[in-house]
């Protein structure tokens, strides 16, 4: 396995890595939980894939096996911001308004979504592996413009996983139950700082080959 970052303006540095995220996001999110969100037969892509964004993916032989999107808190674009705030601005169909009791717009947190996973990866050890990957590589996107803090709206069995490896996931508001997909939420925040041995970057470009809701406005 091997890790892999950008953002819109690099993404072609990866090939076809990015298109790759947007169609297991579709399998897993619109396929498989049955979340009404816009996509199309093949991807799933929404208002928050935006020059504001960046990405962390895991490789395997050269093809996307788990990924995440994560932008600043302070985020903006067109009448949108980011997905949490957005929520409890009343712009989301899905996520109700009280989520966060707190309207965060601070450069020193940033928002993780769309965490997503590959069926292919079977074993506990490899999705251990990983999912630390992925989240080392979201702490680093926002290492990199000076955040220490991350924030994302996730099932309390990923606050569990991410302990075990190490890192300090807590609770930042009250659960909800999401009617569509029968699974409970709530707003997870942790620091932005690796508990994991330093995993490489992948040093090659992959070659071509032949895991948040609708918005009201």
């Amino acid at each position: 396995m091997e890790n892999i970052t950008f953002n819109l303006a690099n993404m072609h540095q990866h090939g076809p890595a990015f298109f790759e995220f947007l169609a297991l996001r579709k399998k897993f999110f619109v396929d498989n939980l049955g979340w009404d969100i816009p996509h199309d037969d093949a991807h799933e892509m929404d208002q928050y894939d935006n020059p504001t964004a960046s990405y962390s993916l895991v490789l395997q032989d050269g093809k996307v096996i788990g990924g995440a999107r994560v932008m600043p808190t302070t985020s903006q674009w067109g009448t949108h911001t980011y997905m949490l705030r957005d929520a409890v601005q009343g712009k989301l169909i899905d996520i109700p308004s009280t989520i966060m009791s707190d309207d965060i717009v601070d450069a020193d947190m940033w928002e993780c979504t769309r965490l997503v996973m590959c069926d292919g990866v079977r074993t506990h050890a490899e999705r251990s592996m990983c999912l630390r990957m992925v989240v080392d590589g979201l702490i680093d996107l926002a290492n990199e413009k000076g955040a220490t803090k991350l924030m994302c709206l996730s099932t309390l069995a990923m606050m569990r996983a991410l302990r075990q490896l190490g890192y300090d996931a807590e609770r930042m508001g009250e659960t909800f139950l999401n009617d569509g997909d029968g699974r409970r939420y709530a707003v997870l925040g942790m620091s932005a700082a690796r508990q994991t041995a330093f995993v490489p970057t992948a040093t090659h470009r992959p070659q071509p080959q032949p895991l948040h809701a609708p918005s009201k406005v």
